[in-house]
């Protein structure tokens, strides 16, 4: 092809690009009468940001915005601070557009129907509310269901015991179902109940696997749930919802890896343009920034990420899909060039280790984590630009963050190889983990990463009983970031002690455990 040829080409790409680029306008109004309609009487809200998912525009003092749309592309509206979204039957906030003219591409699960012609308007309601500085979420890792047998495990091992008096909303990080996106609808029939503001973010187990393109891949969770990619203010605090997984693979064109397209780091440029430094900034996304020697996140994306971010003092980052519990520290060593270190909490699951081990009083399946972590949930309590994190055992009182594990019977002799050990499931390896036995001198824990024992044990039933056991075998321990050990003694006087534990977290909380062993002849 000769170079007039190639000018030739460009031109004609350049310009089916600029036709493909029609221009959104409308208004984000006062919805005085919570109708979704902008009626005659109901006002525009100035300085509203508006954004079709790479620029950010802001609506003027009357409310009105002009933004460019593109086939592919969803408007949605960035919720300022006292101000709330409509919901819809699901508890689902009500804040954006899909724009596919033709429809989403074809796939095996339902997506985005053609919308047709852009319309003249597309109004967003927003209903003034009181915001405190001081609030809670719920923070949700990996429902997965795969079946709707899992489905009921979910509702009954989860969200029954939801309370939705202590938090203003919920985020689920991803992996809402496991492959079937049929299960989006179950999934939302039952997440509706817990009544709060809910948003969701897209896991690789959520997507079209039928997508040729990145592009493409979230296309039934959009149809079910919004954007893949937006944000949200609530209090000092802003929200950035992320899909963090690029499918399929660059590197081979199979399976999926973690990172961002340029498209959405531009948004995460655009969005943070509008927020004030002294601000927190969230950010919510499946699959942890951890590279793990680049197998499983492109560094390079992340390194932008935290680029992004270096300016902002107070950062935090949501994730979920390893099915573990974890708290991660990102400093200059791994690329994020700030004095404080980002912090990373890789939340526990809903579904723990895939709903599997023997089931409980509830007919739900243990599954506990193969780090020894519990299933659970986690609220985030925030006070302006700060935050402190509870983990919820499901099933358990809040009080219970340590499980303790120890021999039940030694024999009295004064060379022991006999250890307490304490898993600590919000625990970070700075932690002070202290142990007594019988009200004695509190001596200092060592930190071990190893297996946690008191999950082996479990596992190994599945090889050891007689019987043929019931419910799925758990997987394979893996080496827990929060487990610590301590040697007991066994050259006591004959009878019963108690080793108590006891923890100081990285907030400064002090949770307790204990259990019992017994010294023979």
């Amino acid at each position: 092809m000769n170079i007039r040829k190639i000018i030739l080409a460009t031109l004609l790409m350049s310009f089916s690009i600029v036709q493909a680029q029609e221009k959104a306008q409308g208004y984000v109004f006062n919805d005085g009468n919570q109708n979704g309609k902008k009626e005659s009487r109901e006002k525009g809200i100035p300085n509203v940001l508006v954004s079709n998912g790479v620029d950010v525009v802001s609506t003027d003092a009357k409310g009105k915005y002009e933004i460019s749309l593109t086939d592919g592309q969803t408007l949605f509206v960035i919720k300022p601070t006292s101000y709330q979204f409509l919901l819809d039957e699901y508890n689902l906030p009500q804040f954006y557009y899909n724009y596919r003219p033709n429809g989403s591409p074809k796939s095996k699960y339902k997506a985005i129907e053609p919308t047709g012609k852009l319309p003249k308007e597309i109004n967003f309601s927003l209903v003034p509310t009181t915001e405190s500085d001081e609030f809670t979420i719920y923070a949700f890792g990996d429902p997965q269901a795969y079946t709707l047998e899992e489905i009921e495990f979910f509702k009954d091992g989860i969200v029954n015991e939801i309370d939705q008096n202590k938090a203003v909303f919920g985020i689920s990080l991803g992996d809402l179902v496991g492959d079937d996106l049929d299960l989006h609808l179950p999934y939302k029939n039952v997440m509706k109940q817990i009544d709060l503001p809910w948003y969701n973010v897209i896991g690789n187990h959520d997507m079209n696997y039928d997508a040729t393109i990145d592009e493409h891949s979230d296309e039934s969770f959009e149809y079910n749930f919004g954007p893949a990619n937006y944000s949200y203010n609530y209090g000092k605090v802003h929200f950035i919802i992320l899909d963090n997984i690029l499918y399929p693979d660059p590197r081979d064109g199979k399976g999926y890896w973690g990172g961002f397209r340029e498209d959405q780091l531009k948004f995460i440029e655009n969005d943070l343009k509008y927020v004030p430094k002294d601000h927190l900034i969230v950010l919510s996304h499946h699959i942890p920034l951890e590279d793990n020697n680049s197998e499983w996140y492109r560094v390079e994306d992340r390194n932008k990420l935290f680029d992004l971010l270096k300016d902002y003092p107070n950062t935090l980052s949501l994730s979920a899909h390893t099915h573990l519990q974890q708290q991660i520290f990102y400093g200059k060593d791994k690329g994020f060039n700030r004095t404080k270190p980002h912090h990373e909490y890789n939340v526990g699951t809903t579904s723990g280790d895939w709903y599997s081990g023997v089931k409980n009083e509830q007919g739900v399946p243990v599954s506990t984590m193969r780090d020894g972590t519990p299933k659970g949930y986690a609220f985030i309590h925030f006070d302006g630009n700060e935050y402190q994190v509870d983990y919820k055992v499901a099933g358990k009182p809040l009080e219970y963050q340590i499980n303790v594990f120890a021999p039940k019977a030694v024999k009295q002799n004064k060379r022991s190889r006999h250890f307490v050990y304490a898993n600590v499931f919000m625990g970070t390896p700075t932690d002070e983990v202290l142990f007594s036995v019988n009200d004695g001198e509190w001596k200092k824990m060592k930190y071990t990463n190893e297996d946690d024992p008191a999950y082996e044990s479990t596992y190994y039933k599945w090889d050891v009983s007689e019987k043929a056991m019931d419910g799925r075998r758990p997987s394979k321990a893996m080496k827990s970031t929060h487990l610590w050990s301590g040697k007991i003694p066994t050259d006591l006087p004959v009878g019963e002690y108690k080793v108590k534990i006891k923890a100081t977290d990285m907030y400064g909380k002090v949770h307790l455990g204990e259990t019992v062993y017994k010294i023979t002849e």
